[in-house]
């Protein structure tokens, strides 16, 4: 099984370093559990047009230390309805990226994105070549590989599935050589 690669806007560029995510939806919606109802409060701090542009594929693009503060979910649960397929950051909060990559959820670890991007350029994350192309502009960057647990995460589609798959696996392993 191999991760296909992902391909999309740059539907928002977060200047700023360790940016606190919680503040995608606003620090007092994020307990709305209502899926519809936290997509429309989506970036509107930012953009209130940002729910009626992106589109299904769209990406992010982060700074350093992307994701900082409480490992919450709303804000990416909401991005996820909205058809956010991924985020490329020069750096992840070490919360953020394990819970998101447990989700089956792509973060690309990508130094220098933020200098060859603008917003809505169509960016590529060729996994195999472990590269990020603007294809707007044709400049690209390698990002960091994945730990092989971290892809095999992605591929199965989260933690859980992956666990699965792998218990799955070990336990048809000892019949094989019966």
């Amino acid at each position: 099984m191999s991760l296909p690669n992902l391909q999309g806007r740059a539907a928002w560029i977060f200047q700023e370093d360790d940016f606190d995510i919680d503040l995608i939806v606003g620090i007092k919606n994020i307990k709305i559990t209502d899926i519809n109802e936290l997509a429309a409060v989506t970036m509107t701090t930012y953009d209130d047009q940002f729910a009626s542009a992106v589109r299904k594929g769209d990406l992010l693009v982060g700074g350093h230390n992307f994701g900082y503060g409480h490992p919450h979910y709303p804000a990416m649960r909401a991005m996820r309805h909205l058809g956010v397929a991924g985020v490329i950051a020069e750096s992840f909060s070490p919360g953020f990226f394990r819970g998101e990559i447990s989700m089956g959820f792509p973060l690309v670890t990508c130094p220098g994105i933020r200098e060859i991007t603008t917003r809505w350029d169509e960016l590529q994350v060729d996994w195999e070549a472990g590269r990020v192309t603007n294809l707007a502009n044709g400049r690209q960057l390698p990002f960091e590989p994945l730990s092989s647990v971290e892809r095999g995460t992605l591929e199965a589609g989260g933690f859980i599935p992956y666990l699965k798959a792998r218990l799955a696996r070990q336990a048809a392993a000892p019949a094989a050589t019966a």
